[in-house]
């Protein structure tokens, strides 16, 4: 092998290790993969699987009592995994760029955008103190941040969640280095943005030949972007390939589970359910009439949040609701249940109209809708056990004695599929998937009509995700419930839909049966959101994706 030859990147028999000596925790087992000068890997894999602890550990960034035990990583032709901590802090940002996941948690809240800039540019020494800030905004423009010079001046929770992970991306390149490790650069991000900026990042990586190792749970994002594909499980490396062989011709079942979960890569399957949303006059639950919503920030501003926006809930159907983030459509939500007052517009629920219902007549509504939310964890009480969570909206309506408010919820529990066992346990306790199961359980406590899902699944992996689309429209089918699913990702909106609300700026500007918006799409935004479904670019020419970048 030459020397061009030579993998930028090898790992190789890496095994990482959490807890005491004596009763270890063992997160990676034994993983293998390369990164070659220019090439893009991507690591895929759920929540659990290691990818991230490969990374971290690659870095020499695990975090606790993290450590590898066994194994080697050359960069560059020299072992990093032996080197000082000293040493390794000349490597990580010069050489080896990190982009985190989480922009919130990644900038420091208390430092002006520009300076946590420059402060990698002046520890690297690639500038100082007068010129540092300069450079600084030109790496904030180089990364597409709008008004770099203004920015730079605000703090990071001044800006959207796409413009902090453009700073992080120019953070990670500032010092042009040979290496970015993108750990989940994307996930928290709408589609379009993610799209936006998953291209900006190819952008840069063509001028300059950086090789990427991604990290990513999004089959779609993982089609879309890289060369090749490490595919983890408990820890291990169950199959690696050229992307289009790991797509096409998967291996090991593992990797076929994960495709077949995958609603982006089969965002062309029809939905189990046919046509029959288009049938001739549905019995509507509920129906929002021209509504708006104005909040207003001080004296002379306001912001109109929702604007003349009106839809129907056919009884027993779903309707979603799409569009980016600031779209609008978490307050229609809100409207529609009335936990938001309309600045005008009119809301009926089973022909009667709530929109200024107040007191006992609000109440009694309350027990007819119900409303799921994106993040279990943060709606879940971390203090309670699952029985009682299940059970406090039986306790608040005075609903039965003891005994059968506690029959209920075992029967709730079994509905969403958990077993009983799990009544004691605590939300810490359980996973992201288990504790969407025990919010869908308590919202159906009771027995509503009505169920609003606010991205109920866009922050679990993609196979928890199946089962959880499973489990609602199971749910649907045998208690006859309505949803209102609002969401960004088209992909998952096609599945479980019948009619579909696309979203912008407070507005709807298409509606129409999923079939519909899909296969004839009339806006020009709703075109823009379909192209932005990772994993459209499967079978395409990653040259040809990397051209299209540069000139975005």
């Amino acid at each position: 092998m030459s020397a061009n030859d030579t993998p930028l990147l090898q790992v190789s028999g890496l095994r990482v290790a959490y807890g005491s000596a004596s009763e270890p925790v063992v997160a990676v087992k034994g993983v293998d993969l390369t990164v070659s000068r220019g090439e893009v890997v991507a690591v895929v894999g759920e929540s659990g699987s290691g990818k991230s602890t490969t990374a971290h550990a690659i870095l020499g960034l695990l975090s606790g009592s993290g450590r590898a035990v066994a194994g080697t990583v050359t960069f560059d032709g020299e072992r990093l995994d032996t080197k000082s901590e000293r040493a390794l802090e000349r490597v990580r940002g010069a050489r080896i760029g990190l982009v985190p996941q989480d922009p919130t948690t990644s900038l420091n809240p208390v430092l002006r955008v520009g300076a946590q800039v420059a402060e990698v540019l002046r520890i690297h020494g690639l500038a100082d103190r007068r010129t540092a800030g300069i450079e600084a905004v030109r790496i904030l423009a180089e990364a597409g941040i709008d008004e770099p010079e203004v920015r730079a001046r605000q703090y990071p929770q001044d800006l959207s969640g796409g413009q902090r992970q453009r700073v992080l991306i120019g953070i990670a390149l500032a010092c042009s280095p040979e290496l970015v490790i993108a750990d989940e650069p994307t996930s928290a991000l709408d589609v379009t943005v993610q799209r936006r900026i998953l291209d900006h990042l190819d952008a840069r990586i063509a001028e300059s030949g950086t090789a990427v190792l991604l990290i990513t749970h999004d089959l779609g994002v993982a089609a879309d972007r890289a060369d090749r594909i490490v595919v983890m499980s408990q820890g291990e490396v169950v199959e690696a390939g050229p992307t289009r062989q790991i797509l096409e011709n998967p291996q090991h079942e593992y990797t076929r589970t994960l495709l077949a979960a995958a609603p982006s890569l089969s965002v062309g399957q029809e939905r189990a359910r046919g046509e029959e949303s288009g049938s001739a006059g549905p019995d509507v639950l509920l129906r929002v009439s021209g509504a708006s919503r104005t909040f207003r920030i001080d004296r002379r501003t306001s912001i109109d949040a929702v604007r003349d926006v009106s839809f129907e809930v056919p009884r027993g159907r779903t309707l979603s609701l799409v569009g980016e983030s600031g779209s609008g459509k978490s307050t229609v939500a809100r409207i529609a249940i009335r936990l938001e007052s309309p600045t005008a517009g009119r809301v009926e629920f089973d022909g009667r109209d709530i929109t200024a219902l107040r007191g006992g007549a609000l109440r009694a509504l309350r027990r007819r809708v119900q409303i799921v939310y994106q993040n279990p964890y943060a709606s879940l009480d971390p203090k309670l056990a699952i029985a009682d969570i299940v059970a406090e909206p039986l306790g608040a309506f005075g609903v039965g004695t003891r005994a059968e408010r506690a029959a209920r919820v075992a029967e709730l529990l079994e509905q969403v599929a958990l077993p009983r066992t799990y009544l004691e346990r605590r939300p810490a306790e359980l996973s992201g998937g288990q504790r969407q199961r025990v919010a869908i359980a308590r919202a159906l406590a009771l027995r509503p009509e009505l169920v609003v899902l606010d991205e109920p699944v866009s922050a679990l992996d993609v196979s928890v995700q199946a089962q959880i689309l499973g489990l609602l429209e199971s749910l649907q089918q045998d208690l006859g419930l309505s949803y209102l699913f609002i969401s960004h990702d088209l992909a998952v909106v096609r599945q479980i839909s019948d009619t579909v609300a696309v979203m912008r700026s407070g507005r709807i500007v298409e509606s129409g049966t999923a079939a519909d918006i899909f296969d004839n799409p009339r806006h020009d935004y709703t075109r823009q959101l379909l192209d932005a479904i990772p994993g459209r670019s499967v079978g395409r020419p990653r040259s040809a994706q990397l051209e299209e970048s540069i000139h975005a």
